[in-house]
């Protein structure tokens, strides 16, 4: 299983599934209420806390990591405002900014330089100006240079919000993502994260002051007319949270990111280009743990990914709109349980199909 985001190999753990378990027997199924109406119980008020404590922040749970998007950025801005993000910004980002009314403009991924001609242009236009970057992007698998961005973003005082779902739990001294890497948490009015990658369940949170959250609790209609989330849901996450935070989080994390380099060096003795590592603004090339392998025209593509689920290996493929037309990419998502011998074969397996997709390509 390469087509999984649980990083670090949660979602089975006995100590996660025993708290889901738990909940279930003692709150039901479900709460059938919204937060603001019925739908809070010591569960989610517990896991809030424990958030506030990791992140040294307010914190406020929304249901799903999609409503967490959606609703954190209507709940924010609107008519009149702009919304900046980069071009490899989530689906779920981009929702936000359409239903919120405010005007929207993109940035190249990764390129500051771009950002700040787009923040002139905010400038020169007038209103509150929202950034929106991610920690980890869950296609290439590359990081964003944080601080830089986050420095433009102080200079035209705009305000920014860091989506970490794919980087909370691996980075960072205390693994909350890639504003602990950097060191940049007095930068950045907004972190978000989800449950549904490495923290081995559904849901998200915001992470700010509290009159941010505050703010959303009152303000974001995802959060205000959903249904809360399940008990087993809220148990579960406080459960992988707390062993995320632990010892065994920390070999977890670093076991994971190391199971990544050990694959992409095996593709790399193959010919192939694994993605997923990025240069640091500290100078230390930062890995994560998605291995993004270009392949290119969407049907040789899927013909590509046939190949490999055929022999056993069940990868990702990422196709439009996910990513751009024509830039079809096979996603490998490595876990931190993965064994040497898992990933020869995965090598082997993807090596032989895209010897395959390679000689297909040629021919026409």
């Amino acid at each position: 299983m390469l087509a999984s985001n649980n990083y670090l190999s949660l979602a089975n753990h006995p100590q996660v599934v025993s708290a889901a378990r738990a909940a279930t027997t003692r709150f039901g199924a479900a709460t059938l209420g919204s937060r603001l109406y019925s739908g809070t119980t010591d569960l989610h008020v517990e896991l809030e806390r424990e958030l506030a404590d990791w992140h040294g922040a307010a914190e406020v749970l929304f249901t799903t990591g999609y409503q967490t998007s959606v609703g954190t950025i209507c709940g924010l801005i609107g008519a009149g405002d702009t919304v900046v993000v980069d071009s490899a910004i989530h689906a779920s980002i981009q929702d936000g900014c359409r239903l919120s009314g405010a005007a929207t403009r993109t940035f190249q991924h990764n390129d500051v330089d771009s950002l700040r001609e787009q923040l002139q242009h905010v400038a020169d236009r007038g209103g509150a100006c929202l950034v929106v970057v991610e920690g980890l992007y869950s296609m290439e698998g590359d990081v964003p240079p944080l601080r830089s961005i986050a420095e433009a973003c102080r200079e035209y005082e705009a305000s920014l919000m860091v989506d970490e779902a794919h980087s909370i739990g691996l980075f960072g001294a205390d693994r909350t993502g890639l504003v602990s890497h950097y060191d940049v948490a007095d930068l950045v009015e907004i972190r978000m994260g989800t449950f549904s990658k490495a923290l081995a369940s559904t849901g998200g949170f915001i992470a700010g002051s509290t009159e941010l959250v505050d703010t959303l609790r009152v303000n974001a209609r995802a959060f205000i007319f959903s249904m809360s989330a399940v008990p087993a849901a809220v148990a579960s996450a406080l459960a992988a949270v707390r062993i995320a935070r632990s010892d065994e989080g920390a070999a977890l994390a670093a076991r994971a990111v190391a199971n990544a380099d050990h694959l992409r060096q095996l593709l790399s003795d193959r010919g192939i280009t694994g993605g997923g590592v990025t240069p640091s603004e500290s100078g230390t090339p930062l890995s994560g743990p998605i291995v993004s392998i270009e392949l290119g025209e969407e049907l040789a593509a899927v013909a590509t990914w046939n190949r490999i689920f055929d022999a056993d290996v069940f990868t990702g493929l990422s196709l439009f709109p996910a990513v751009p037309q024509g830039k079809a990419l096979l996603r490998l998502s490595v876990m931190a349980t993965h064994t040497e011998d898992q990933l020869d074969r995965v090598a082997a397996v993807v090596g032989a199909a895209l010897q395959d997709h390679r000689t297909s390509e040629k021919s026409h």
